[in-house]
């Protein structure tokens, strides 16, 4: 199994999810070697043996999943955690700076800023087409 390529736990499970086979099922079992016998004279207690190994399989996958799905919901939410933090010192940067600057360097600032980028509001007065106040 070639699994370099996958970043997290969970994308491995779900590879080998996608991937199983019996040798999956049995290594997860502890090494038991799963053999199936389909014929007509198996008993009513081998296919129960099959079934229970079959849930005891998916149990274990179910298992794994759950970890893994947990592992990486940690991840995130430390993630989340420092985005957090990082924005909240950002803002209060941000705060401190514009008040400590002075109005000539916060149009000098305004001018700056591309198009497409609202400027922060600064009150003007509206002015009728000829350049008059209204």
């Amino acid at each position: 199994m070639n699994t370099e390529m996958y970043q997290t736990p969970m994308e491995v499970a779900v590879y080998q999810l996608h991937n199983f086979n019996i040798s999956f099922f049995s290594s997860l079992l502890g090494g038991d070697v799963v053999s199936v016998k389909l014929d007509n004279s198996a008993s009513g207690a081998s296919v129960v043996a099959i079934d229970n190994k079959i849930e005891q399989a998916m149990d274990l996958v179910k298992n794994h999943l759950m970890y893994a799905v947990r592992e990486e919901v940690e991840i995130l939410k430390e993630q989340i955690r420092e985005l957090v933090e990082k924005n909240s010192q950002l803002e209060r940067e941000n705060t401190l700076l514009k008040t400590l600057a002075s109005p000539e360097q916060l149009e000098k600032f305004q001018s700056r800023l591309s198009p497409e980028e609202p400027a922060p509001e600064t009150p003007q007065s509206p002015e009728a087409p000829g350049g008059s106040a209204v």
